[in-house]
């Protein structure tokens, strides 16, 4: 439906976190998960290739990039069938963590997982500091309470306590939650080493 270079045009103002190289490792994975899961390859392609094609206009304030994206990847996709993009659509509107319906069609899930997947490991811890970096966060925060997501003490600590550990609880593969399991754990290891040395312990 849309191969890797022809998506690769709609992501130019894409942040570190939600780049191309992002959409590239989200489709690695998708890819193993679908194929594990018994999904429909051309459907899951298709939705991770667009998936973020609207995190720019939700970064200039514009609404929410799910909703964008899915309204884009219907316009993009509109000359094939309408079945079949309107499964790639559903995938795409219902792959944000924070809000926003759950998805419903195992297509739509291998995308929740394989992007949430991404959020996690070492690669997740990589994505919360190059998002702090960006937006010119402290690297230590007490976790304490939840200052805000997005808010000026809202630092990799909270992201990893308040979103970034929890994310292996809501997979819905069994093939996710499966790699899951390792990446949490490496995750979880980094965070406790960083808040022993930040006290001084090692």
């Amino acid at each position: 439906m849309i191969t890797v270079e022809e998506a690769r045009q709609y992501y130019p103002q894409a942040d570190s976190a939600h780049g191309f190289d992002h959409v590239l490792r989200v489709l690695v994975l998708a890819e193993r998960i679908a194929r594990a899961e018994g999904a429909d390859l051309e459907i899951v392609r298709a939705a991770v290739l667009l998936h973020d094609v609207g995190r720019a206009e939700e970064m200039q304030g514009h609404g929410c990039h799910a909703y964008i994206g899915a309204a884009r990847a219907r316009e993009i996709l509109r000359n094939y069938p309408q079945d079949r993009v309107e499964a790639v659509v559903e995938a795409i509107a219902t792959h944000r963590f924070r809000r926003g319906p759950k998805p419903r069609s195992l297509e739509a899930q291998v995308l929740y997982d394989a992007d949430k997947l991404d959020a996690i490991g070492a690669i997740g811890v990589a994505r919360a500091y190059a998002m702090a970096g960006q937006e010119g966060r402290p690297l230590w925060g007490e976790p304490g309470e939840n200052p805000g997501d997005g808010g000026a003490e809202h630092t990799p600590v909270h992201e990893f306590a308040f979103k970034l550990s929890r994310l292996k609880d809501g997979l819905f593969t069994a093939t996710a939650r499966q790699i899951a399991a390792e990446r949490h754990r490496f995750m979880a290891d980094f965070f406790q080493r960083l808040a022993d040395e930040v006290q001084g312990k090692c």
